[in-house]
């Protein structure tokens, strides 16, 4: 549970929890603009990587040499590259839902990298998680298997396992420098990204980055200073607090996400998204009344 000596971690979670609640609307601009988000992942954790590579040298030479920086590496990788490009793509709401499926994936890899035990309060949470996933996925005429039908809604269920083990790789590398955990994360967002974005502009399926213009050029750059930021903050509260409440603070997305969506109309709530993500919060919720994990 939260407390005076975790307000602080909890705020910066929340902080990290409103840029990428929010970050869909520029995302769109700047799609509009002709700049893919696979492309603009690239460039808004370039300007993250050289201002860490100017400002801590080494911490390049300690993440090559730190087999484990490269698990988070990928992980963060991953989750940006996919809910950057889902909530493009896709309804915001719904695949901020489904990205918030992590109670069930930070089960599980708590119990594999932190040890945490497997409790009956754990697999409570885990079919809450699973029920509320099949309320979202249900489809509409009701026939078939509640199942991810779309690009957006595997691209929502893929980054919430990535940003689960994102998570459990902060707390289990706590120890290590911050600028080194930094790096590993901003380097994840532009590596991964830069090479799904090729590989797809290759074979013609998404358009190469347009040629440099001041609108979004500025807008990207100020993006990149914003994530800089906010993803510091999640790394500050994700390797100060259990994975478990983690997960919990970081469900202010949800709220800035839906808020933000359906005041701007990236996204609708209907009556099976209510319902589904009540269940799905829920099962974060439940989180927080578990013990807390012994340090590692």
């Amino acid at each position: 549970m939260l407390n005076s000596r975790t307000v602080l971690p909890a705020l910066a979670l929340v902080c990290n929890a409103f840029v990428w609640g929010t970050s869909w609307y520029p995302f769109r601009w700047l799609e509009a603009a002709g700049l893919h988000p696979l492309w603009t992942t690239v460039a808004v954790h370039s300007l993250s990587v050289l201002t860490i590579l100017v400002l801590r040298r080494g911490a390049f030479v300690h993440v090559w040499r730190t087999p484990a920086l490269w698990v988070l590496l990928l992980a963060a990788g991953i989750t940006n590259a996919a809910f950057n490009w889902g909530v493009v793509a896709g309804d915001v709401v719904r695949v901020v839902l489904l990205f918030y499926l992590m109670p069930l994936w930070a089960v599980l890899f708590a119990r594999w990298l932190l040890h945490e035990p497997l409790t009956r309060a754990a697999g409570l949470r885990v079919l809450l998680a699973l029920g509320g996933a099949a309320i979202v996925l249900w489809p509409v005429d009701g026939q078939g298997f509640p199942w991810p039908r779309t690009m957006p809604d595997w691209l929502g269920v893929i980054g919430g396992m990535a940003f689960a083990l994102n998570n459990v790789m902060l707390r289990r590398e706590s120890g290590r420098p911050e600028a080194a955990r930094g790096l590993a994360m901003f380097l994840g967002g532009v590596l991964v990204s830069s090479v799904v974005a090729t590989t797809l502009a290759l074979r013609g399926e998404a358009p190469w980055p347009p040629a440099p213009a001041v609108g979004w050029v500025v807008l990207a750059l100020a993006l990149g200073a914003l994530f800089l930021v906010s993803n510091m903050a999640l790394q500050y509260g994700a390797s100060r607090l259990p994975s478990n409440v983690t997960s919990v603070v970081m469900l202010t997305e949800v709220l800035f996400a839906s808020a933000s969506a359906v005041a701007l109309g990236g996204g609708t709530l209907t009556p099976q998204l209510l319902g589904g993500g009540a269940c799905i919060v829920a099962a974060a919720v439940l989180a927080a009344f578990g013990p807390a994990p012994a340090e590692h």
